[in-house]
C-alpha cells in the first residue's frame, strides 16, 4: 500500500510539475518585470486619469500582469524592428560602445558569442550529430561536426581529418575540441537539435530511432 502511494504520488508530482514551473516562472516575470514598470509607469499614468484605480490586491496584480504583457511586447517589436537596416545600425552602434566598457565589455562579447553560436540563426555550425570515442577506448560521446580539418591541425594525409565539438553535460556552453580522422567518426541520424536534448538532459531524453526517407 505504502509503495503504491509512494508511485502513485511520484506519478502526481511529473504531471504538476510542468504547471507548477510554468506558474513559477510567471510569478517570476510579473513580480520582477511588471511590478517595477506598473510602479513607476503605468499606476500614476492610470491614476491621473482614474482616482479610483485600486493600487493593491486583486487591482494591483491586474495592473502588474497587463505590464508584463507591454514589456513582452516591446521585446518582440525590438526583435521584428532588428531586421530593419536602421534598428541594425543602431544595434551595432550599442554594442561597440558596450565592447568599450572596461569588464562589462568582455562579459557582453562572451555571451553574446555564447548565444550566438547555440541559436537557430547559427545552426549550420554544427552540421551533423556525431558519436566519437572519447575520453577512452569502449566509452563514446555524443558531439557535433563543425568542420574539415585543414593545415597544421590535419596531420594526417592519407584521410581526411574533422573538428568535433563535444559538449559537457548538462551545460553545453562548454566542452571539448576533437580533431579526429574521418573514419573514427560515426555519422548519427538524429538531428542537432534532438542531440541537444540529450546532452542537456544527461541521457534521460533519448531520442528515436527513425529511419530517413
Amino acid at each position: 500500500m505504502i509503495k503504491k502511494l509512494g508511485n502513485y504520488f511520484f506519478t502526481g508530482l511529473f504531471i504538476t510539475l510542468p504547471i507548477a514551473v510554468t506558474v513559477f516562472v510567471m510569478l517570476f516575470l510579473i513580480q520582477n518585470i511588471g511590478a517595477p514598470m506598473s510602479k513607476f509607469v503605468l499606476v500614476p499614468i492610470m491614476e491621473y486619469f482614474d482616482k479610483t484605480l485600486p493600487a493593491s490586491g486583486f487591482g494591483g496584480i491586474a495592473v502588474d500582469t497587463f505590464s508584463t504583457v507591454i514589456v513582452i511586447l516591446l521585446v518582440a517589436v525590438l526583435g521584428l524592428l532588428s531586421h530593419f537596416f536602421v534598428a541594425k545600425m543602431m544595434i551595432s552602434i550599442s554594442e561597440q560602445l558596450i565592447n568599450k566598457i572596461p569588464f562589462m565589455g568582455k562579459v557582453y562579447k562572451t555571451v553574446k558569442q555564447i548565444v550566438d553560436t547555440f541559436s537557430k540563426q547559427n545552426k549550420a555550425v554544427f552540421q551533423k550529430a556525431v558519436l566519437v570515442e572519447y575520453p577512452r577506448k569502449g566509452c563514446y560521446s555524443v558531439g557535433f561536426l563543425t568542420s574539415e580539418a585543414t593545415g597544421e591541425v590535419a596531420p594526417l594525409k592519407d584521410e581526411k581529418m574533422y573538428n568535433v565539438f563535444v559538449p559537457t553535460t548538462p551545460n553545453p556552453t562548454g566542452g571539448f575540441l576533437l580533431i579526429l580522422p574521418e573514419s573514427e567518426i560515426r555519422i548519427l541520424k538524429m538531428s542537432v537539435g534532438e542531440a541537444m536534448k540529450f546532452i542537456i538532459s544527461g541521457g534521460a531524453v533519448n531520442p528515436e530511432l527513425t529511419e530517413k526517407k
